[in-house]
């Protein structure tokens, strides 16, 4: 079979169509075209950060500007929409796939019970703390890690024994995540969080790996073994690349050479039908739009550098002295492509939105027209946190002047 070629272009905008980046604004967006968006990217990552707004907000909002925050809390809150647990990061999952977190949990398990960091959290009496942290749980009801005595114990994350102990049941599978209040996580037992038929599902390891590399290459529609492994974080690279050998040889997935920004090639796999995905892909809106530090689009770097040329690293964990650009750099995307970096800081006490700083990426200019849409994307974002004052003057003037 001729290996299919496909050209950088067509790869971007498969990419984006993939990663719900290509959505025409709808007038009406309510809790089910939220839960509808969360099942086409597969997750959407939580994040305590709020500089500019929160990831899981920005996500979505960057992807449907009629998206509000209540809606992911009434989605996170129905247990027969999402459960929350880790991906690459602590994610809100949508709840069918559920099933498939068992092997996580009992590979969480061992790792817990090898960890001596852990083990010194929880204490000498760890297997006695967590069998009074159930007790309280299934006698009271949901309950916060500060509903217990040895709350801001300080050390290692700032857990004391009693918030370990709730960590180890719910990374575990024993507890689940009732809901968020503020950002401080509800801990219940899984059995009242989690629909029985999907609590007691025993999905096989090797159907959690098909479900889990297939599902990953559905929304990524391109990949390597690396990159589908990456996704939901559930399955090792070895198993991935195991996998697409399967795939490969039952004619389920075929391998293509993907054009990158630089003319280089790389090989990768992509669904059987890819031809009529690259056909059905619809092309990015052209407006300017921010996201989120954490966006997925931009999670893996290499491939952000590669498909579009555009070299993004979050500065939050970067030494002041030592940051290029700024704290929170929220990438600007034009079209099918990254065009600049903004960093922003909302002033919520202040009733303000500053954009501190405005880089544009090599070649682009800041045209008249181009400055309008960055204002208009701006002025936007800004009713979105909240703020009522709009500074960006400075930062434009700057780009205009660099």
């Amino acid at each position: 079979m001729t290996l299919l070629e496909i050209p950088n272009r067509e790869a971007r905008r498969l990419f984006l169509d993939h990663h719900a980046l290509s959505l025409s604004p709808a007038e009406r967006h309510g809790n089910d075209e939220t839960l509808a968006l969360i099942r086409q990217l597969g997750f959407v990552q939580l994040d305590s950060i709020n500089t500019v707004e929160r990831a899981h907000h920005m996500i979505l909002f960057s992807r449907a500007p009629g998206y509000r925050r209540e809606q992911l809390s009434a989605l996170h809150h129905d247990h027969a929409a999402l459960f929350e647990h880790w991906t690459h990061d602590a994610s809100l999952i949508p709840i069918e796939f559920y099933p498939h977190w068992r092997h996580r949990f009992r590979a969480a398990k061992a790792r817990i019970a090898a960890s001596p960091r852990w083990q010194d959290r929880i204490g000498e009496d760890g297997e006695k703390l967590l069998r009074k942290v159930r007790r309280r749980l299934r006698r009271e009801g949901p309950l916060m890690a500060r509903d217990f005595e040895d709350k801001g114990a300080g050390g290692w994350w700032g857990w004391g024994p009693s918030k370990t102990a709730l960590e180890t049941l719910w990374r575990t599978g024993e507890v689940a995540i009732a809901r968020r209040e503020g950002f401080e996580k509800v801990y219940d037992l899984a059995e009242r969080v989690i629909p029985d038929e999907l609590r007691k599902a025993r999905p096989s390891e090797t159907a959690s790996t098909d479900w889990a590399c297939r599902s990953a290459l559905d929304r990524l529609g391109i990949a390597t073994p690396q990159e589908i492994a990456g996704f939901w974080q559930l399955v090792s690279i070895a198993n991935a690349k195991a996998w697409t050998a399967k795939a490969l040889k039952r004619g389920e997935i075929v391998e293509v050479s993907i054009e990158g920004t630089d003319g280089g090639r790389q090989l990768a796999f992509a669904p059987a039908d890819i031809e009529a995905r690259l056909a059905q892909a619809t092309e990015a809106p052209r407006g300017i739009r921010f996201l989120s530090p954490f966006d997925p689009a931009i999670r893996d770097r290499k491939r952000a550098l590669r498909l579009f040329g555009f070299d993004y690293r979050i500065e939050v964990f970067v030494p002041e002295k030592k940051r290029q650009y700024g704290y929170y750099v929220l990438p600007m995307m034009e079209g099918d492509r990254f065009i600049g970096r903004a960093d922003m800081k909302a002033h919520r006490a202040e009733d303000r939105i500053e954009m501190k700083g405005l880089w544009l990426e090599p070649g682009v200019k800041l045209t008249g027209s181009r400055e309008k849409q960055i204002r208009s994307a701006f002025a936007a974002l800004a009713r979105f946190t909240g703020t009522a004052t709009i500074e960006a003057d400075a930062a434009l003037r700057r780009a205009r002047d660099a």
